[in-house]
């Protein structure tokens, strides 16, 4: 079941940026690209880090702590099969929504 979540207006998450949000007490990685927002897990698989806080270039984020490259549209680890969770967005009147699973 779907469980939707406004987590920004889209001035927040400007083209080519990233956005740390929480959603269904998780945080999250919104990220705004040519192709359109995405969102993932927001803290790195390798040690927790801030992933929504690293450089982004193209569909390519990098974790600032240790330099961990993930693919956003598919939340693939760049140089192994760890990956980070991926969220589904929709854009609805200005607002940035976010599917999260609810925390059971």
């Amino acid at each position: 079941m779907p469980n939707w979540i406004d987590v920004a207006a889209e001035a927040d998450c400007q083209l080519g940026k990233s956005l740390e949000v929480v959603a269904a007490k998780r945080m999250v990685a919104v990220y705004h690209t040519a192709e359109g927002y995405f969102a993932t897990d927001g803290m790195c698989a390798h040690q927790g880090g801030p992933v929504g806080q690293g450089e982004l270039c193209g569909n390519i984020v990098t974790c600032p702590w240790h330099g961990w490259q993930y693919d956003i549209t598919t939340g693939k680890h760049q140089l192994s099969s760890i990956h980070l969770d991926c969220f589904p967005v929709k854009v609805e009147a200005g607002r940035i929504w976010v599917d999260v699973p609810a925390d059971d």
